[in-house]
């Protein structure tokens, strides 16, 4: 059985989930990281020596780091689908998981957690528009390169666009005012259509410390302590 180790709220982890569910695959969540803990532990280090969160163990392969996991689970069982079969789509796919990392996933996760996970009383206003015009301006070269096409890599979903779709609902669903992006809005609702997006992404986060913690704490049930 494959073993997805990490928390269902986390940035990071996310993605892997997503992947997973939209390859259908089974898996046992193993709840780690955050108020969970366990990245201490010994048993942890061997599948992670960096103490961090996501990893999986496939069998006796252990993988970190989450764009790697999610490129191993689609050219393991998502070749042709996830994973294009043309080199040149490939690369594509490829191209915008490493642009997601980059340029998207930084400043719309510093607005998080200038938002989110701050109190209200404590947010710097400054700080919020400065890192809520940063995403946008990197978004800017999404919702050009998505005007002439449905996904990343064209007509087609693949692992190109599970970073970025977990970026979006991030960006979309923070308290601030956005500039419009149509392009990019338009890909959005797409991937809302999907059941492992709207069920493994698309969950709500609360606005403040307090309701990000609680929820966080209910996801519980959903993996193995």
């Amino acid at each position: 059985m494959l073993k997805v180790w990490g928390r269902p709220y986390s940035s990071n982890v996310i993605p892997v989930i997503w992947t997973v569910n939209e390859l259908g695959l089974k898996y046992d969540l193993m709840l780690a990281g955050g108020s969970f803990g366990k990245l201490d532990t010994d048993q942890y280090a061997e599948i992670n020596p960096n103490r961090m969160i996501p990893a999986i163990q496939d069998g006796e392969f252990a993988l970190w780091e989450s764009l790697s996991i999610i490129r191993y689970l689609s050219e393991e069982y998502g070749k042709g689908t996830l994973l294009p079969s043309d080199p040149q789509s490939k690369a594509i796919a490829d191209q915008w998981m490493e642009w997601s990392a980059s340029k998207a996933f930084g400043p719309v996760i510093y607005l998080f957690f200038a938002t989110v996970r701050t109190k209200p009383a404590e947010r710097d206003e400054a700080k919020i528009s400065k890192l809520r015009d940063e995403a946008h301006e990197a978004l800017i070269i999404l919702d050009k390169h998505l005007s002439n096409q449905t996904y990343v890599c064209g007509n087609e979903f693949t692992m190109g666009d599970i970073p970025l779709g977990c970026v979006a609902y991030r960006y979309f669903n923070i308290n601030v005012k956005r500039p419009k992006l149509p392009n990019v809005e338009a890909w959005y609702q797409r991937l809302s259509e999907r059941p492992a997006y709207r069920k493994h992404v698309m969950r709500h986060f609360g606005e403040n410390p307090e309701q990000w913690a609680a929820l966080e704490k209910a996801s519980a049930s959903e993996g193995k302590i």
